[in-house]
């Protein structure tokens, strides 16, 4: 065979190729364009690249080279009209059943997450109570999370097993910070900026380094609720959190108190709720301790008051029946969607 029709028949294969890769409106019709010309055992590119053999030694060189040109050349206005349908330059816009002519989705709105739906309730409740809402940081020195809680310094309760301890973040005397184990640090921030009384509840996210099960998180959010003032006892405590407790989840709600120890308070109680024929612990309560009150200048001996930290997301599942914690942070629709 002559080198010039050799050459004469690539340029007439390359020129039906583009024209049969640029006709084709549908994948459909591009995949058989492209077994018509780039088929492994009868494309028209494989029958041409045969005439090769028959080339004069000398000519072969350039007959080679033309011929991987313009494979090249197939291959590519293959690959293009491929992009074009999936860009929508075809019937069936790149086989995703796309209509430009049919009208657009609107985009799904999103709601309230559950706990920050309980957060909001909760503050409603408290606030026909007589309870304000105070704020504090979530990255706390020792003295509000520990010392003006009458913690010890050899307490278990400041170990780094039981702790966030920010290593990067120190205060300027060297102290290390932590991120804050309990609200109860609003409190005292509270105390020592306002005089008696004092009645304020602090919401927000706590840390602890707890192993994530049904009823645990290594991150949650607590309400704290303090009330110091002349005369105030036990009884207020429970009257607070039964009306509390019977305005969040409605109807004649059953509470409990168990002696316990912390050591910001004295006595001290666990809180527990009535749940799914059995008791689910909400957090601790009891009286302030003297030394707290004494910690922030305030006299014991012409004050008392009373200190609940509860956990919200445990609110939040006796309102709404959920048996596992991690299900408010996994992120799944299906879940959340049901708020």
């Amino acid at each position: 065979m002559a080198l010039a029709d050799f050459l004469a028949d690539l340029d007439s294969l390359l020129t039906s190729a583009n024209a049969a890769f640029a006709a084709a409106a549908d994948s459909d019709s591009l995949e058989v364009a492209r077994v018509e010309f780039l088929g492994a055992k009868s494309g028209r590119l494989k029958t041409v690249q045969q005439g090769l053999g028959k080339i004069d030694k000398p000519d072969k060189p350039a007959a080679g080279k033309k011929l991987n040109e313009v494979k090249k050349a197939i291959t590519a206005a293959f690959e293009q009209a491929q992009q074009n349908l999936s860009a929508g330059g075809g019937e069936d816009a790149g086989d995703d059943g796309f209509d430009p002519t049919l009208p657009g989705r609107r985009a799904r709105l999103g709601h309230i997450h559950p706990i920050t739906q309980t957060i909001e309730q909760l503050k409603e409740i408290m606030g026909r109570l007589g309870f304000s809402v105070a704020e504090g940081p979530e990255v706390e020195d020792k003295w509000h999370n520990f010392d003006a809680l009458n913690i010890p310094p050899i307490h278990p309760a400041r170990s780094e097993l039981d702790n966030f301890y920010l290593a990067t973040a120190e205060k300027a005397a060297g102290e290390p910070m932590l991120l804050r184990s309990q609200t109860s640090t609003v409190q005292i921030r509270v105390m020592e900026k306002t005089p008696p009384p004092v009645r304020i509840i602090s919401l927000g996210r706590v840390y602890r380094p707890d192993t994530a099960d049904a009823t645990h998180y290594p991150m949650f959010h607590q309400i704290e609720g303090l009330m110091v003032d002349r005369g105030v006892t036990m009884a207020d405590l429970k009257s607070v959190l039964r009306l509390f407790a019977s305005s969040f989840l409605g109807g004649d709600v059953h509470i409990r108190f168990r002696p316990s120890f912390f050591p910001f308070t004295e006595p001290s109680v666990e809180v527990d709720i009535s749940w799914q024929g059995g008791w689910m612990e909400m957090g601790g309560a009891g009286m302030i301790d003297p030394n707290v009150l004494r910690a922030v200048g305030y006299d014991p001996d012409e004050v008392t008051g009373f200190a609940f930290g509860l956990g919200v997301e445990r609110i939040c599942m006796s309102r709404h029946q959920v048996t596992d914690i991690r299900e408010f942070y996994r992120n799944d629709v299906r879940f959340l969607e049901q708020f």
